[in-house]
């Protein structure tokens, strides 16, 4: 298949190019690379140093004739999405619709939409929602995703383009982004094996469903020929708190000192998790990387960058 993945030098985004380019598919990368970074770009795929909301990104739609796109690109830091919602919204919102006129004016087959499961259910209780849960973003980042969830199933019924919208949980892994939902975990490893002091915000009990960065590849992969037209949940269904991320990684990287509490940040969910089980009847898809291991490979990865 002929892929075109924006955000494809981010975290996640250059995990999926990776794996597209395994199974053989031609890759084009788009990514203003303002969070992306060129050594998570594979040399295999075919980079354009773009914003979403060029105006000659319909160039590169023309030139390729994409038959999948991958959408990742996107502001993806929640607090600087409430601090400034109009930014989030010209790029969550007006350039993820850029896009979509691109594939429709140029015939795209599906379009592959990153979500966000960890923000889009509000507070969650202790049963984890499913996809007919309510809706009930707090941030404008939360807001912004939803509005493209249905921009998508607009688009579908209008000229046919089929989607499948991905709601992930708190992603981590290799490459990880600290601004990103499970930024956590970066910034935590990071000033672990500094040995430098780690702060946590509120008494680190907010739990979240953390999901392994190769499991969700996985998921990108599966709706390729699978899922059109559906919205799936990809979390482990199996929340951990900030303290559990905490006392985990200190144990694997050696580190012996306490954490720092400082006061809780405004509007922070005190849970969030997720019910995965449609994705498992429709893609065949579930989380298979338990917390441990998907620390330690992340943990591995970090120490190489230090």
């Amino acid at each position: 298949m002929n892929i075109l993945v924006t955000g494809g030098a981010g975290f996640i985004g250059s995990h999926v190019v990776d794996a597209y380019l395994s199974e053989g598919h031609h890759v084009v990368v788009v990514d203003n690379l303002s969070t992306g970074k060129k050594e998570h770009l594979n040399p295999r795929a075919l980079f354009f140093h773009k914003d979403i909301n060029d105006s000659d990104l319909e160039e590169i739609f023309s030139r390729y004739r994409f038959q999948i796109v991958n959408h990742h690109a996107a502001q993806i830091d929640v607090r600087k999405s409430v601090a400034d919602p109009v930014l989030d919204a010209r790029i969550n919102v007006l350039g993820s619709l850029r896009i979509l006129e691109n594939c429709r004016k140029y015939n795209v087959e599906k379009l592959v939409f990153a979500s966000s499961g960890g923000v889009i259910y509000g507070e969650c209780s202790k049963k984890p929602p499913t996809e007919k849960s309510g809706i009930a973003p707090y941030s404008p980042y939360g807001v912004a995703k939803r509005t493209m969830e249905l921009y998508l199933y607009s688009y579908s019924k209008i000229c046919g383009l089929k989607f499948t919208a991905l709601r992930y949980g708190n992603v981590y892994g290799p490459r990880q982004d600290p601004l990103g939902e499970a930024g956590v975990v970066a910034i935590f490893s990071g000033r672990m094996l500094k040995n430098q002091k780690v702060e946590i915000y509120g008494d680190g009990e907010q739990l979240r469903d953390y999901v392994y960065v190769g499991d969700v590849v996985k998921a990108n992969i599966l709706c390729l020929t699978k899922g059109h037209n559906e919205i799936f949940n990809i979390g482990t269904g199996n929340p951990a708190s900030v303290n559990d991320i905490f006392h985990m990684l200190a144990r694997l990287a050696s580190y012996n000192q306490k954490p720092e509490y400082c006061p809780p940040r405004p509007g922070e969910l005190l849970r969030s998790s997720l019910n995965a089980k449609k994705a498992e009847r429709k893609l065949g898809w579930k989380a298979e990387v338990n917390l441990e291991k998907g620390l330690k490979e992340t943990l591995a990865f970090f120490k190489t960058q230090q």
